[in-house]
């Protein structure tokens, strides 16, 4: 027990922060679907569309700010400087380059939703949050980034407080933009859209500055002659950065196709669902922190060269996760009425019937808890060692040949409708973790793979 210790203060020294950052992230979105929900059932409904198509594209790209992560973590340990503002520079390009290229998709959206099969009202709302929203893609990729630079050089405390930061100001912007307080037009989500936009890109400006100021972080002057291109390097993150960005659509298409299928249910059965993934995805950012923070762990022992390194913070933050995810289980099992209750109006008459149908959903999300904290750590684990492609193509597998047809089967040919669209949630998270953890344990911590990373 004792060779853990160091293990236990180290990856909470680095996971805390980024748990506690991702949590503020989480709560702006929270804060917009609470107010959201306050001002109306149909605006709530084009919000969880709209959330959903922004985060298929976000997840796309955020494969080179996320895998740029590990690439950091061991040219650090290396000493490497130059690799480091390489492949950051490059990240930043690909990222800003990625949400730029794809903001056509957002403006245009209306017509792609209803081909979905999403309502004219719903799809509506959802194009008239995006055509703000989704300009703020690229800053949001670019800040992951930068959170990924500072976070290899355990700076992981001043991304935590640069986001908690945009939280009360997020807030403040909703209640003056959605409801038209303060002699504010009131705009519905449109404000939602405006306010998370403004905070995006004041967190994108103090992330910038601080990067630049850090005394540690200027040896490698980040920022000088940013305009010009490094192939290799470009090329280099790319082929780490795309196959976690499939990886992460694998994923979040698995919930973004079940929000769609929700939305063929019926109206209160998506706000529902919408209530219930938010209220878990809360909860699932404290196993993203810790896996990320597992990347950087192993991501060092890999630039040192050091398995039994590798091996024992690896078994830290499992235990550490799972413990958590034991923690909300109970949590979901004994409070999942006044947690839904949270998000809505209790004038509104529709209220009681979604709380209903969300505190059911919140004892499917239960279940796989232990899965979903599982799948994450494997893909840190992963791609600490840089390894991102077959992932991938076991992402794809239990998410999409699995898990969605299950989803499907059990909610429409079989009939159960809401609770059996989780239930193929459930199964495609159980069967990625189980293999994803067997690629790491079976491999790259018993050191059987030694190819080059890319080429794995």
């Amino acid at each position: 027990m004792s060779r853990y210790l160091p293990h236990i203060a180290a990856t909470l020294s680095l996971g805390l922060p980024l748990i506690g950052s991702h949590l503020a992230r989480m709560a702006i979105g929270v804060g917009d679907t609470v107010m959201v929900g306050w001002y109306g059932v149909e605006a709530l409904a084009g919000l969880v569309i709209a959330t959903s198509f922004f985060h298929i594209l976000f997840f796309l790209g955020m494969g080179f700010g996320t895998g740029v992560l590990g690439l950091i973590a061991t040219a650090i340990a290396r000493g490497d400087e130059t690799e480091v503002r390489r492949e950051t520079r490059m990240a930043l390009w690909l990222s800003s380059g990625f949400g730029l290229a794809v903001m056509p998709l957002m403006w245009f959206s209306e017509p792609i939703l209803s081909a979905l099969g999403q309502s004219p009202v719903v799809a509506a709302y959802a194009q008239e949050y995006l055509r703000i929203a989704g300009w703020g893609l690229a800053v949001v990729l670019c800040q992951l980034t930068l959170n990924s630079y500072l976070a290899a050089m355990e700076r992981t405390q001043v991304v935590m407080w640069v986001t908690l930061a945009g939280l009360p100001v997020n807030v403040a912007l909703n209640w003056v933009l959605i409801f038209g307080n303060l002699g504010a037009p009131e705009l519905g989500v449109a404000g939602a859209a405006i306010a998370s936009l403004t905070v995006q890109c004041l967190q994108l400006v103090l992330l910038v500055t601080y990067a630049a100021w850090l005394p540690m972080a200027r040896k490698y002057n980040l920022f000088q002659r940013l305009w010009r291109p490094d192939w290799s390097a470009l090329r280099r993150v790319a082929s780490i950065g795309l196959p976690i960005g499939l990886t992460m659509v694998a994923e979040g298409g698995l919930f973004v196709g079940s929000n769609i299928m929700m939305g063929w249910i019926g109206t209160q059965q998506l706000a529902a669902h919408g209530i219930a993934l938010q209220i878990t995805s809360i909860a699932f950012m404290a196993h993203l922190g810790l896996s990320n923070a597992a990347t950087i762990r192993v991501g060092q022992a890999k630039g040192r060269n050091d398995p039994a390194f590798m091996r024992d913070a690896a078994m830290t933050v499992t235990w550490m996760s799972l413990a958590f995810a034991c923690l909300t289980i109970v949590l979901f099992l004994t409070a999942a009425v006044p947690l839904v209750r949270l998000y809505l109006d209790p004038a509104d008459p529709q209220a009681e019937a979604i709380i209903r149908i969300g505190a059911g959903l919140l004892f499917f999300a239960a279940l796989f808890q232990l899965a979903d904290a599982l799948q994450v750590l494997a893909l840190g684990f992963l791609r600490g060692v840089h390894d991102t492609r077959v992932p991938m193509m076991i992402a794809g597998f239990s998410y999409w040949v699995v898990g969605m047809p299950v989803a499907w089967g059990l909610a429409f040919p079989l009939g159960f409708g809401p609770a059996g669209l989780w239930l193929g949630l459930c199964a495609g998270l159980t069967l990625a973790a189980a293999l994803l953890l067997a690629r790491f344990w079976q491999g790259h911590a018993r050191g059987v793979w030694t190819r080059p990373a890319t080429a794995v």
